[in-house]
């Protein structure tokens, strides 16, 4: 079970970052500290914290997936134009991600024709028993799923406030296969800084 859930985690972090699909990773939802000075940002490092993954079944990530994950983060901030360091104290923003997951249950109706029939040949149209369809009654069909919403959060903080000023979220549902393909790791992280800085 738990090799089913990490390989629908690494799923969703390569469409979301959290199986990339035909039309791309889905849009991000981003919010940010309006008043705050993005461009005296020059350097980003990762937040110690980083990394953390939480919810209704919580994974165990690998070193190497979790490598994957900063790996795609430092490429699309490196491309923005940012410098990567390794020392905390000399970053102008902190990098953190965290993945939340959520088990859900999609119900969806709809209304089918009915089956059967009506075997009637009237005086003036004796098809009518073929094509009567509505002389049939409808039936109400319903499917019922469960799966789990994977919620995958970005924030860049600013270590003099110890506040978040810049966020990223993307939801997508988690599904049963996983690619290490970094390249679509890379393409997910750049679609969540493409609108970075605002």
């Amino acid at each position: 079970m738990k090799h089913t859930a990490l390989r629908a985690l690494l799923l969703m972090l390569v469409a979301t970052l959290v199986n990339g699909c035909v039309s791309g990773p889905p849009t991000p939802t981003v919010d940010y500290k309006a008043d705050y000075d993005f461009k005296a940002v020059r350097t980003i490092a990762f937040y110690d914290d980083s990394g953390q993954v939480l919810g209704d079944n919580p994974l165990q990530l690998s070193d190497i997936q979790r490598d994957r994950i900063d790996d795609a983060l430092s490429y699309a901030l490196k491309n923005k134009g940012y410098q990567i360091v390794t020392d905390a104290s000399q970053a102008d923003l902190l990098v953190s991600w965290s993945l939340f997951t959520q088990n859900k249950t999609s119900v969806q109706t709809w209304n089918s024709p009915g089956v059967g029939y009506v075997g009637y040949y009237g005086r003036y149209n004796r098809y009518a028993g073929y094509n009567c369809w509505s002389c049939i009654g409808t039936q109400t069909e319903v499917s019922v799923s469960n799966y789990t919403e994977g919620t995958f959060i970005v924030d860049l903080i600013d270590p003099r406030l110890k506040k978040s000023v810049w966020r990223s979220v993307i939801q997508s549902r988690l599904k049963g296969n996983h690619s290490s393909d970094q390249d679509k790791y890379n393409e997910t992280a750049t679609a969540i800084f493409a609108s970075f800085p605002p």
